[in-house]
């Protein structure tokens, strides 16, 4: 009786007994890809990055799967650095601009000009076209690193990003399916069998994605999705409880959540799908009447219809209202969690309040002045948690919009991006006629960008040799600053944009980022740098530090230590005053 129970049992193990086998031995021939959210840097050791094969997870089809940056942060955080993750989705991570046209650039510019003592670490973990069981994931997994603060800026893709209700075809509808259907693309036998069945199902059909077809028709045509919908409410419980999960976790975890509501266009942007009910009610007929209302200055009128035009805009690639009341309520339920109201900060910066192209570039994209816009409202949210002390070099919101290193390729690089998606589905806005000129160096490199011809920091280099050639320091510093924000652990870019500093006369500046140079590989010559620039600017104490270090590791002929001597009798003298 005991040999038969023990046959039945294995002959019922036996399935997965195969499963686990064929599981280990493609891990073992190295196929497929781990999913895990963070991977070694394979260029600093001792650093992670964002594994750019996290999005697989998510993605019905593999090659939807969108790709994050690669922002380096130490596995064990450094003494005196304040570390931030940043959460969301394309908003977040700087669309169509990308580098330092997003937010969390902006606020590390800022925060590095404040306090140039203390190292900032921001490390943006936003993908494209993902919604808020991305950002829970992610959430989750950066937990374990030390994080002095968390932003989260998302929302807009919950019904049509990866693993949406749209997007899943009643999937979504069920957490529990959706969380298993997750878990199971990370084996490697579901990967080798999702391989298959694609290329078998593109053989069948005879179509192939078009990756030529922008990312929004391939995750959300003819999707319709009615206000007050099944699909509609589950979009909202589907959000709700992802967001309340995450506060949950940072506030037991004594980690500070900033979470912002959302913005999205109201006035120049008219509905895509429009449904009539049965009253003949719409929301063309409503997006009309706003704009009627607001060309007569009924700003308040105009306001509540174009609002409810988006709310009743079948297409939902804006965020419904009713999800800024979710934000609201979570923040408030949770110990440690903060809520930034952009959406205040973008409406007094609009006429009327309504939102449209002074601050947003088509439906939910900001322009560089909506970045700037949500980098300060996060700023300001971290002041007054106290997170961030009074500093004696405190850099105004306007001062940091004229000195924010973003390039003409920047802007240029964004303006033809968005030509190209409203060139496409669903706003099918025909491309502008070229102009028939030549271009400017600044328009073929952001060209050549778009076009991905060429990287953003190879771009970057051709522009600093233009502008050397051309003898324009200013737009040299600019250039020179950009690359050291965007790869603040390069002690070159940092001597770079200290040098040209000094150049510029800017020598506080030029202090910054030697500092910071220094602080990341201590040399003579940057030690002698420094306490040079500060002695002319009568500042022996903080000049006595790098005086020191270099008279204790001197690779010159000169002797240092009478040097050493006079700044620490003028630092005493300095105390006596």
């Amino acid at each position: 009786m005991k040999r038969e129970s023990l046959f039945k049992l294995i002959v019922l193990l036996m399935p997965f007994l195969v499963l686990l086998v064929l599981e280990g031995a493609l891990r073992l021939f190295g196929y497929g890809h781990d999913l895990a959210v963070f991977t070694e840097d394979p260029g600093r050791k001792g650093y992670l990055i964002l594994n750019q094969h996290a999005s697989k997870r998510y993605f019905a089809n593999q090659k939807n799967a969108t790709y994050g940056n690669a922002e380096p942060f130490m596995a064990r955080k450094a003494p005196n650095t304040f570390r931030i993750f940043v959460l969301g989705e394309s908003t977040t991570i700087g669309y169509p601009y990308m580098n330092n046209g997003s937010f969390h650039r902006w606020l590390q510019y800022r925060l590095a000009q404040t306090y140039p003592e203390r190292d900032f670490e921001i490390i943006n973990l936003a993908l494209t076209a993902v919604n808020s069981y991305t950002v829970l994931d992610f959430g989750k997994a950066m937990l374990d690193y030390e994080p002095d603060a968390v932003l989260v800026y998302t929302g807009h893709n919950e019904y049509y990003g990866a693993m949406g209700v749209a997007a899943t075809k009643g999937i979504g509808h069920s957490r529990t399916l959706a969380r298993l259907l997750m878990n199971l693309r990370g084996l490697r036998l579901t990967q080798l069998i999702a391989s298959v069945t694609d290329k078998f199902s593109e053989m069948l059909s005879g179509e192939k994605v078009d990756l030529r077809e922008n990312l929004m028709k391939r995750m959300a045509a003819d999707q319709q999705i009615a206000f007050g919908s099944d699909d509609y409410r589950a979009g909202l419980d589907q959000f709700r409880v992802n967001m309340d999960e995450l506060a949950a976790l940072t506030s037991a975890k004594g980690i500070p959540l900033f979470m912002s509501n959302l913005v999205s266009n109201e006035k120049d942007l008219k509905p895509f799908i429009s449904i009539p009910d049965k009253q003949g009610n719409s929301a063309d007929m409503h997006y009309q009447s706003g704009i009627k209302l607001y060309q007569e200055a009924d700003y308040a009128g105009a306001k509540k219809e174009l609002v409810l035009a988006k709310e009743l805009d079948a297409l939902r690639f804006r965020a419904p209202e009713a999800l800024n009341t979710i934000i609201k309520d979570v923040a408030h339920a949770h110990k440690g969690v903060t809520l930034v109201d952009a959406r205040d900060l973008f409406e007094k910066h609009s006429t009327g309040r309504i939102l449209g192209k002074e601050t947003l570039l088509e439906h939910v994209h900001p322009n560089l002045q909506g970045y700037a816009l949500l980098s300060e409202a996060f700023y300001q949210s971290l002041r007054k948690a106290g997170l961030l002390p009074a500093s004696r070099v405190e850099m105004p919101f306007e001062i940091l919009k004229k000195q924010m290193p973003i390039t003409l390729v920047d802007s240029l690089k964004g303006e033809y991006e968005m030509m190209i998606l409203k060139e496409g589905w669903p706003f099918n806005i025909p491309m502008p006629a070229e102009e028939k000129r030549e271009k400017t160096e600044e328009e073929k490199l952001a060209g050549a960008l778009v076009v991905k011809q060429i990287s953003w920091r190879d771009a970057m280099s051709r522009l600093q040799r233009h502008y050397a050639a051309a003898k324009d320091t200013t737009r040299m510093l600019r250039v020179a600053e950009a690359l050291a924000l965007d790869d603040p652990l390069n002690p070159v870019y940092l001597d770079n944009a200290g040098k040209l500093s000094i150049a510029m006369g800017l020598n506080r500046q030029a202090v910054n980022y030697f500092s910071k140079a220094f602080r990341t590989e201590k040399s003579f010559e940057r030690a002698r740098m420094l306490f040079v620039i500060l002695l002319k600017m009568d500042e022996p104490a903080e000049a006595l530090p790098y005086v020191r270090y270099a008279a204790a590791n001197n690779t010159s002929r000169f002797n240092l230590n009478e040097l050493l001597s006079f700044v620490e009798q003028q630092v005493e003298a300095k105390k006596r005053r």
